[in-house]
């Protein structure tokens, strides 16, 4: 049986709003981000052949902007001695966790009308990085619920992929790193205090291999240890 390998990636950097907690943000990479993304086209080349693996053409990808373009530039950069005629698609499960109808009001204007909502008690002070923590609005997700969605889109694909694959092969995922890491929790690879104290890099692969039957495997790439005055969020 082929060896299965899921190649998690975190979008480039890109013009995100400040003070907005939604990640929901529709805007396109920022110069360093696509610088980004084409080093990690050398990056996925050198995973390919230290693991004597194939690229799958198939590369799934969030529907924000953000994470397809960085998919987009990614395909372009991987060099020509690992041929690949990939596309990328794009799906809803992928994105990080949402907000609701709260989608891309500030950190000061979510609070401010919680606060005014006789129906709820003012938001904790952690709310944004507890990963239980759901707002009171209409869509709104936990950012366990997100990595449970991520998790369940990790496991389908790579199902696919057994289906298919008739070598060692790799499949690429470009996303967002919360849910990702969330994902990872629900795939028995991070414990949920780990989740918090890590990050990811931008456009940097963290590796996993998918055992049919067996579970997942942390394989390469390293998560990102995050500073302690950070966001838990990405």
């Amino acid at each position: 049986m082929p060896r299965l390998f899921a190649a998690l990636i975190r979008h480039g950097d890109y013009h995100q709003l400040a003070n907005t907690p939604s990640a929901h943000q529709p805007f396109a990479l920022t110069t360093r981000g696509i610088e980004q993304a084409q080093q990690a086209g050398a990056a996925i080349s050198s995973l390919l052949d230290r693991h004597h693996c194939s690229l799958w053409a198939k590369v799934d990808s969030s529907r924000l902007l953000r994470a397809w373009q960085t998919a987009e530039v990614i395909l372009e950069s991987i060099p020509e001695e690992f041929p690949a005629p990939a596309h990328i698609e794009s799906f809803d499960a992928l994105a990080e966790r949402g907000v609701g109808s709260a989608a891309n009001l500030t950190i000061h204007q979510i609070e401010k009308i919680v606060s005014q909502d006789p129906r709820y008690d003012d938001l904790p002070t952690d709310w944004k990085s507890d990963s239980h923590f759901v707002l009171p609005f209409q869509g709104a997700e936990s950012l366990l619920q997100a990595g449970q969605r991520v998790a369940d889109h990790l496991d389908i694909r790579m199902r696919e992929l057994e289906q298919e694959a008739t070598s060692d092969t790799m499949k690429l995922f470009i996303g967002h790193g919360a849910a990702f890491r969330h994902a990872a929790y629900h795939l028995g690879l991070l414990e949920l205090d780990q989740v918090r104290k890590l990050s990811m890099y931008h456009a940097q692969p963290v590796v996993l291999e998918y055992r049919p039957r067996k579970g997942w495997y942390h394989l390469d790439g390293e998560w990102k240890i995050r500073r302690s005055r950070d966001d838990a969020v990405d």
